[in-house]
């Protein structure tokens, strides 16, 4: 299973606001958190923001649209509860 890049800085931004208090401990290192998990981190391409600029305006939120960018360029599953998801053609899960 992947991990989006962009999923770890949501998470991180979230911590820093206060959002997600709770889990300090990760936040030592997230990346480890994730890895020993068993997740693989999914990066960035060029072309996941391309794809992502360039997706049509159903979805304002920058990191979902990444994520829904990185599911179509890797045809992927996503994860999520977000209907709204499936105005783009992704698979989702959930």
């Amino acid at each position: 299973m992947l991990v989006s890049a962009a999923t770890a800085w949501e998470i991180s931004i979230k911590y820093k606001s206060g959002k997600l208090p709770n889990i300090a401990p990760l936040m030592i290192s997230l990346e480890t958190a994730i890895l020993d998990e068993g997740f693989t981190g999914l990066p960035i391409t060029l072309r996941h923001a391309e794809l992502a600029g360039g997706l049509p305006p159903h979805h304002k939120d920058p990191f979902d649209r990444m994520l829904i960018a990185q599911a179509l360029a890797e045809s992927l599953t996503l994860i999520s509860h977000e209907r709204l998801f499936d105005r783009y053609g992704v698979v989702r899960l959930w």
